[in-house]
């Protein structure tokens, strides 16, 4: 499959993040377009499919805005206020429009990781 997806788990609890809000955006520079907003199942996953398929799996530079704090709060994880995470920016390039590019998120109040999944 020909596609970028995601998904977050959240470490703390040892479960899938569900309700984590995830804006895609398509970078011009310095300039970022938003491509989708979209919110994680009970899996920690996107309903609907890759985040971006077919035509609209391109190359370049691309950024996922992880919207940690948000769900860390509705979670009912004692935080600080401010949070320690807020948003989180990964940015990434797309450069073989014949791969697949999976970008997960391992999440907890105060870190994070991620990689280039399969």
């Amino acid at each position: 499959m020909t596609a970028l997806t995601t998904h977050v788990l959240d470490t703390a609890l040892g479960k899938p993040a569900e309700g984590l809000k995830i804006q895609l955006m398509r970078m011009n520079g310095e300039e970022a377009e938003l491509i989708t907003t979209v919110f994680t199942n009970a899996d920690g996953r996107i309903d609907g499919g890759p985040l971006l398929k077919d035509a609209d799996f391109q190359a370049g530079r691309y950024e996922l805005l992880f919207h940690a704090g948000d769900y860390l709060k509705a979670s009912g994880v004692s935080l600080t206020e401010p949070p320690f995470l807020d948003v989180i920016p990964i940015r990434f390039g797309i450069s073989d429009t014949a791969a697949h590019y999976h970008v997960p998120l391992l999440l907890s109040p105060y870190g994070y990781s991620t990689y280039r999944g399969s």
